[in-house]
């Protein structure tokens, strides 16, 4: 099978790389100083930081990952794309606190409310994260795209695989080192563009060739079971009560507490432009349902129907399945017409490589600021990027080596596995900042036990799940180890975000309260403070207006999808 890109497709890549080029070199000139390299020089305004979220956000883990869940699980990770809701949560609770605070990163923050043990934890857990869940998560579904796009232009798919890990990884990072956050921001509009176009073309096309949305969810209302929204408590997978519980706390840590989301919010001109941008987010991240869960269910359908192949994969328990991660590729290759699919090649390299670029500055941010100039302070600005330079190194090349290993976590498709290791990582932080922020006498001691142990344990889960379990790879004996593996993660989640709500207030009612400068660091002292009127002046009509559509839109999404079957 030879390389399914032709030369328009090549010529329409070609042009995107060298438009990306030319904004991040435009964007990116003049870096001053660190608040210009990893702030944007605090003078961004709503729509590149709302753009920003969106494309930082949706990575080609989105585009394949869901594209795969769709063929594989229907609606069942829509849960988690209509989050959209959280976004509002972030403006009007989270934003004034980190905006005010005047900090260049998230566990700067909570060492102004707890202490710097705090601050330093969430750093080193935000860098593992980012290794296990963005780096080795959004090269691996990239890297698939270039395996079956161009199986023999590198001798073999395996070696298209990695060429095109490594590719996007290199080029993504020369852009990000050399713009800073200014190159994050301001590539992120066309990419945004780029990526919602480029998906809606696949729905289309595939919609045409299908036969049109009633049939598809005729198609679908055949297989309810496999594609509803909301599953029966007997469902292995999702279970709607464990939905219910887990999905808000992966929600508030990734939207409201997360480095890799929220320095977006942290680089606007003022108060109002950051909640403007983190609402616009939240409009932007009402699409992803409609534009990659719904292509990969017409994708299944018109397997069903003969006119794509979509590869498939042998389960544990014998039985062959689609394989769902393959879904997005065989689209683009099986469906769409010459320099289409060179658009869509864009648009998925422009998720790849957006999300990458966020994660660079990210992870540069985090070691730069929280950890390295605790280390050696009074050091020149330069030094401190090359130090972040460094660390974003070492974190995208662990990451690459988590992706051999991540293959046995995620059986059950790659989006899938993504959610599961957030469920393992988040609870303890969204514990220590819902705790932190509404009550005062949470301290740094609860928040230090807090993030430690839940963390710990959060590990101690994911480590058993890679090799204990039923699945013949795994190791089925002891069986209290195997039951753990097995144990619905989304339970999981829920149980250790249960724990580190106990650690958080134990701890921190068995010292001292915090001093009255800490505490002071809450919602209720926040509003009544001398920031109070500017926080208020700040939720003006438009900021109303735009959460007023976003919750239309969510509830909207809930009621068409949970009756859509029939």
């Amino acid at each position: 099978m030879q390389s399914t890109l032709e030369l328009m497709d090549w010529a329409v890549i070609a042009l995107y790389f060298v438009g990306i080029g030319l904004i991040a070199w435009w964007s990116g000139r003049n870096q001053k100083d660190t608040t210009d390299y990893f702030l944007a020089g605090r003078n961004a305004g709503f729509f590149a930081i709302g753009a920003s979220i969106f494309t930082s956000n949706i990575g080609s883990e989105h585009i394949v990952g869901l594209a795969g869940q769709g063929a594989s699980t229907g609606m069942a990770m829509a849960h988690w794309e209509l989050h959209a809701w959280v976004m509002i949560l972030l403006a009007y609770v989270f934003v004034p606190f980190y905006y005010k605070s005047g900090v260049y990163t998230i566990p700067e923050f909570l060492e102004k409310r707890f202490s710097s043990k705090s601050r330093l934890l969430l750093s080193l857990v935000s860098l593992v994260a980012y290794i296990f869940t963005k780096v080795s998560v959004t090269v691996y579904a990239g890297a698939l795209v270039f395996q079956v796009l161009m199986p023999d232009t590198f001798g073999s798919p395996e070696a298209a695989f990695w060429v095109g890990a490594f590719m996007t990884v290199i080029l993504t990072g020369l852009y990000t080192v050399f713009g800073g956050m200014k190159a994050v921001l301001y590539t992120s509009a066309p990419q945004a563009i780029i990526l919602i176009f480029g998906s809606c073309l696949i729905t289309f096309y595939g919609l045409s060739k299908l036969g049109g949305w009633g049939h598809l969810v005729e198609m679908a209302s055949a297989n309810s079971e496999q594609f509803a929204l909301w599953r029966p408590l007997s469902d292995p997978d999702f279970p709607w009560l464990g939905v219910l519980i887990a999905s808000p706390i992966i929600g508030v840590w990734y939207w409201c507490t997360d480095q890799y989301i929220v320095q977006r919010t942290l680089t606007a001109a003022n108060l109002k432009q950051a909640r403007k941008g983190a609402l616009f987010g939240g409009l932007l991240k009402v699409t992803p349902v409609l534009i990659f869960l719904i292509p990969g269910l017409i994708g299944w359908a018109l397997h069903q129907e003969g006119v794509i192949t979509i590869p498939s994969k042998i389960l544990p328990t014998g039985e062959s399945v689609i394989d769902g991660d393959m879904v997005f590729p065989t689209l683009v290759s099986s469906l769409l017409p010459v320099g289409i699919r060179g658009l869509i090649v864009a648009s998925m390299l422009a998720a790849l490589m957006s999300s990458l670029a966020s994660l660079f500055n990210s992870s540069a941010s985090l070691f730069t600021v929280d950890i390295y100039e605790k280390m050696r302070p009074g050091m020149p600005p330069a030094h401190y990027v090359f130090a972040g330079r460094v660390a974003t190194t070492v974190v995208v090349g662990a990451g690459m080596l988590w992706i051999p290993v991540m293959k046995l976590v995620a059986g059950g498709g790659l989006y899938q596995y993504l959610q599961s290791v957030q469920g393992y990582l988040a609870p303890p932080i969204t514990a220590v900042f819902l705790l932190g922020l509404f009550w005062k006498r949470i301290n740094a001691h609860g928040a230090a036990w807090g993030l430690g142990a839940g963390f710990g344990l959060g590990m101690l889960k994911l480590t058993i799940q890679t090799f204990f379990g039923a699945s013949d790879a795994k190791f089925s004996d002891p069986a209290f180890l195997a039951a753990i593996g097995d144990f619905n993660f989304l339970y999981a989640t829920g149980v250790l975000f249960a724990l580190s709500i106990v650690i958080v207030i134990v701890a921190s009612f068995m010292t001292e309260p915090p001093p009255a400068e800490k505490a002071a660091l809450t919602y209720g002292e926040m509003i009544k403070g001398k920031d109070a009127e500017e926080i208020k002046s700040s939720w003006d009509a438009g900021n109303k207006t735009l959460t007023a559509i976003i919750a239309f839109l969510v509830v909207g999404l809930y009621l068409y999808f949970s009756f859509w079957l029939g």
